[in-house]
């Protein structure tokens, strides 16, 4: 047989229809044999029919490179197998085959090598034509004796007809543009039509080759194109850039919307208490910046069916657009709350209030279990000094969050009715506040005062005042099931298998390519207020735009339930079955969506239809300024409109590709893990608050712990909930098998005392108390702090003999100054004296407050002699 052919019908047609043998199939005999059988020596010819009087010289083995001319040493019929050759077990053997009067046993002298071998059937060992009554083409098989060894390829031929390759055409592979590609065709065409002569532009031929060329230059160009993407440094789309940071584990920020506090406003004619029907405004509701011809409350539908909505015409104008994060429930009486002075006048909230008290009953701004407190917006609505509105500073405001509100009196007895807490001596109802320590006062807050003297010199009460009905809103305009489209059916095709003469290659589609555009810009970047809200309002106007997501979602509007697809920054942890995709910006803003391959995040399959949801409204256009949003849009008459106290701020225009290619090759640098002390350290040192911070590593008795000492600034105390925030933040970075303990410094109290000469004509009074505050530990009036105040010291610095000279000589009156006591509280020593400087250890900080309510915090002593 010479052929190699797809189908081997030869053998059923010689089984059916002729009288003639033939060779179906041979066994090498291999780890099957019976005990007593060589391996590899023993081959079970199948024929189609039982054939008599074949031996040993009937069959003829050929082939084989290590080991050749193997013999046959006998042949029989399975089942009529001579004692003589085998044993009783091997006979039996044999003679239980299925179809043993059709199976020749062979037995050969060797077992061969790899190669590969043939057998066939010949008349003689003298006369190699094929036996008798046997057909030809069937009277031979090719065969391997080691079948049976491990291996890691397919033991089946592979009998391919391969055309022979041709040969490569010799072209110029520098044709880059049209000119050069059209030469270039033209070149060949010459060659392989030479009869071809006619270049003029009518001429058919001329025709293809310059279309083929305009084709080829594009294709050139989308090369370089493509080449040009490759690398960070020479990109020029934004998605390349975005791609290559992220692939250094740096991301390339889109920007941030603003957010703002607004104040709704209710109608002071409407029951907040009605029965049924509380004032609610719900999350996501629209505020609007100033609109022509629009009320305060524009309303959700169409009130006047076949006329243009209100809605609609407002948004004609291009306002800027707030929506609101979070539902909030509205009081008439929470407009304006003045504070409460307990009958004092001329009366401030000093900077760094965390409390303070209002007159009137408010329980409501109670916040129910599990949701944040309530916000409020403290601000000056009258001047101090004239007692007119249009006089108040506008940058006396301030947002907190309440964190307590206390608006009842206790208890006697159980069953008493709750009572309204009240000023023990007029009688009158307060209500008592708290909010957070992050929200708080930055200045001094006047509640009531004394106008001047070109106003009367008259008292003015409700300076400030709290409002309420403070709700969070950020920055975009939400558009509701926008259409994208579905997927397009597969178009293209490509050769996952090739194939032979005897079976045609495997074609598997190229998934379609589906990027649909959303059809309004910029896309929103927004924090969410999330199932935790932020704590305080401080923390609320803190958005880092890297942390950020776009607010976009899809849905599958062609599956059954709709199923929701959600929004990713990349998808390189997303599973094969995530229903998640990517929005990428270009530098236009336009925005177009990726998904995933199968193997990162789910494709969609062709024919699936989609819609969008997602927000419009980013970067510096939302920092709109006070009172800017006036609108609330609502179906509610009961709200009046809406002001924000405060400018929006946040808002932040996306990083620029330039930017990008700075950071990103060095974004892997950021200290990401906790392994040393200064580790630790440095990472503490990240947190709001801290100046600086030390670590150390101590053996607990079962594990390792990280002692983190922190200096925070202003000296503040290291709180219970500065810990827990602090551990929060070093528990993604610390080592395993360690764990985080907070503590605060070692504050070393001293001793110092000063013998100061003072100029004649200066009071020894005023001397003394400017150098209590020269060399105290409190901010002075005009900003300037004390030489021992807690920001100017921290961890294992040296006190100085000479800034003490320094701080005071530099007191105007102050003639000399000399050093008589300088050492550690309670611990006499003349050593800093001598040496001029006082050191401390490497978790020590020196402290001296002369606090006479605290002497332990440091003592300082003056005495002066001189002046008046």
């Amino acid at each position: 047989m010479i052929y190699s052919c797809c189908n081997e019908n030869r053998r059923d047609l010689v089984r059916s229809e002729s009288t003639l043998n033939g060779i179906d199939f041979l066994e090498v005999l291999d780890r099957a044999a019976p005990s007593a059988t060589p391996r590899q020596r023993t081959l079970l010819v199948r024929l189609l029919r039982p054939a008599a009087g074949l031996a040993a010289e009937n069959v003829a083995i050929e082939g084989g490179e290590r080991i050749t001319a193997i013999r046959a040493l006998w042949a029989h019929p399975a089942d009529a197998i001579p004692p003589a050759d085998l044993g009783p077990e091997d006979a039996s053997f044999f003679a239980g085959l299925p179809e043993a009067a059709a199976t020749l046993v062979v037995r050969t002298d060797a077992a061969g090598d790899y190669s590969a071998y043939r057998l066939r059937l010949v008349r003689s060992r003298t006369d190699p034509s094929p036996h008798a009554g046997f057909d030809p083409p069937l009277a031979a098989i090719d065969f391997s004796f080691k079948v049976e060894c491990p291996t890691d390829f397919d033991c089946q031929d592979d009998h391919r007809c391969a055309p022979e390759p041709g040969e490569a055409p010799d072209i110029d592979y520098l044709a880059k543009d049209y000119a050069s590609f059209r030469r270039l065709m033209l070149d060949r065409l010459s060659l392989l039509m030479p009869d071809w002569r006619d270049r003029g532009p009518a001429d058919l031929g001329i025709a293809l080759v310059e279309v083929l060329a305009y084709v080829a230059d594009h294709l050139s160009y989308r090369q370089d194109a493509v080449a040009t993407e490759a690398y960070l440094g020479t990109a020029r789309r934004r998605i390349s850039v975005r791609r290559h940071a992220r692939l250094v584990d740096y991301r390339l920020h889109e920007g941030s919307n603003a957010r703002a506090f607004v104040q709704l406003l209710v109608a002071p004619e409407a029951d907040d208490d009605e029965p049924g029907r509380p004032i609610l405004v719900p999350q996501g509701s629209m505020l609007l910046t100033q609109v022509v011809g629009a009320g305060g409350c524009i309303p959700l539908t169409n009130p006047l069916p076949g006329r243009l909505a209100p809605l609609e015409l407002a948004l004609r104008q291009n306002p800027t657009v707030f929506e609101t994060l979070h539902p909030l429930r509205l009081f008439t009486s929470h407009h304006l709350m003045p504070f409460y002075t307990w009958g004092d006048s001329a009366c401030c909230l000093p900077k760094g209030a965390v409390r303070a008290t209002l007159r009137g009953h408010f329980p409501n701004l109670a916040a129910a279990d599990g949701e944040p407190g309530k916000l409020l917006v403290f601000e000056e609505v009258l001047g101090p000094l004239t007692g007119r509105p249009e006089d108040a500073d506008l940058a006396m405001r301030h947002a907190v969050r309440l964190t307590a509100v206390r608006a009842f009196a206790p208890k006697q007895n159980e069953a008493d009715p709750p009572a309204p807490l009240t000023d023990a001596v007029t009688g009158e109802a307060i209500t008592e506040l708290r909010w957070h320590e992050d929200d708080a006062l930055p200045f001094a807050l006047c509640v009531s005062s004394r106008t001047d003297l070109a106003h009367g010199e008259v008292a003015v009460s409700d300076v400030s005042m709290a409002r309420g009905n403070i709700v969070l809103a950020d920055h975009g305009r939400t558009l509701a099931e926008e259409p994208l489209g579905a997927v397009p059916p597969p178009h293209l095709f490509m050769v996952s298998q090739a194939g032979g003469p005897c079976t045609p290659p495997t074609r598997e589609a190229v998934p379609p390519r589906f990027r649909p555009a959303l059809g309004a810009r910029p896309l929103t970047h927004e924090a969410g207020f999330g199932a935790a809200p932020p704590p305080s309002a401080a923390a609320a106007m803190t958005m880092p735009p890297a942390g950020l997501r776009p607010a976009i979602a899809l849905t599958e509007t062609s599956a059954p339930g709709r199923p929701r697809w959600e929004a990713r920054q990349d998808l390189l942890g997303s599973e094969a079955s995530d229903r998640h995709f990517v929005a990428e910006i270009e530098a236009d803003g336009e925005v177009r969506l990726r998904f995933g391959d199968d193997r990162h995040g789910m494709r969609p399959q062709p024919g699936s239809a989609f819609s969008a949801t997602y927000r419009i409204g980013q970067g510096r256009a939302g920092n709109v300024g006070a009172r800017a949003l006036v609108h609330v849009v609502i179906d509610d008459a009961r709200i009046a409109g809406a002001a924000n106290p405060l400018p929006a701020r946040g808002g932040t225009e996306p990083e620029s590709m330039e930017e990008a290619r700075q950071k990103a090759p060095f974004a892997f640098r950021t200290l990401e893990r906790a392994v040393t002390p200064a580790d630790y350290a440095a990472l503490a040192e990240r947190q709001d608050g801290v100046q600086r911070a030390a670590a150390t590593f101590r053996w607990t008795g079962s594990w390792h712990t990280a002692f983190v000492t922190v200096d925070r600034t202003g000296g503040a105390a290291v709180t219970e909930e500065f810990e827990a925030g602090l551990r929060g933040r070093l528990e993604p970075f610390r080592m395993a098998g360690y764990d985080v303990e907070v503590d605060s410094p070692r504050f070393v109290p001293l001793e110092l005392d000063l013998s100061v000469q003072v100029a004649p004509d200066y009071f020894r009074s005023n001397i003394r108390a400017a150098l209590m505050q020269a060399l105290g530990s409190r901010t002075l009036g005009d900003g300037r702090r004390g030489l021992f105040h807690p920001d100017n010291l921290t961890f294992a610095q040296p006190i100085y003999l000479s800034a003490i000279y320094a701080a005071a000589q530099a007191v105007p009156g102050v003639v000399s100054v000399e050093v008589t006591r300088f050492h550690r509280q309670g611990l006499p020593s003349r050593r800093a004296l001598d040496e001029s400087r006082l050191d401390l250890g490497r978790l020590e900080i020196a402290r001296l407050d002369n606090d006479r309510n605290f002497p332990e915090h440091g003592v300082l002593r003056l005495t002066i002699g001189g002046g008046k």
